[in-house]
């Protein structure tokens, strides 16, 4: 099977090519950053130099012209196809209970500003301490348990705006 990939340029358009056709383009490197294509007989120059190799953008300038390449291979184009994608990710607000159980501490209030992976509260469930942390950064907006509490799963503990 054919490995594809989707290619956003400058935020507008989108292209997309198979292994295949990358792999016949008359290529060549001429330098660490720099290289040389051949395409319908036209020469270019091109140079990658702000490469984010993580999440595969790529500054690149061809001739005298500069563009922002984003390239998706398939397990991205899966991911955004199955909704997973963490561009178009909802933000979350409500910390729910992940399991029945006991909360132990309550480390914050309505109106604290918390940061992401800041501890929110300790929920005891099967005998283990379960350490609830800040998904985004935020405001906390309401707080609807307090030590002692007992919870059921997906309850609501605290909301945040």
């Amino acid at each position: 099977m054919d490995k594809n990939y989707k290619v956003k340029v400058n935020d507008s358009l989108e292209f997309e090519f198979s292994e295949e056709e990358i792999k016949s383009l008359d290529t060549q490197k001429t330098s660490d950053r720099h290289y040389h294509l051949l395409k319908d007989n036209r020469s270019y120059t091109a140079e990658v130099f702000k490469p984010d190799f993580l999440n595969r953008i790529y500054e690149i300038k061809i001739n005298s012209n500069i563009y922002s390449v984003k390239i998706n291979n398939d397990l991205d184009q899966l991911i955004d196809e199955m909704g997973l994608s963490l561009g178009s990710s909802q933000q979350v607000n409500d910390i729910k209970a992940p399991m029945p159980g006991l909360i132990l501490e309550v480390n914050v209030k309505e109106g604290d500003e918390v940061k992401e992976g800041d501890y929110l509260l300790v929920l005891e469930a099967m005998k283990m301490e379960n350490t609830l942390t800040a998904p985004r950064d935020g405001v906390v907006k309401s707080v609807t348990v307090t030590k002692s509490d007992t919870v059921e799963k997906n309850q609501l503990l605290i909301e945040m705006e």
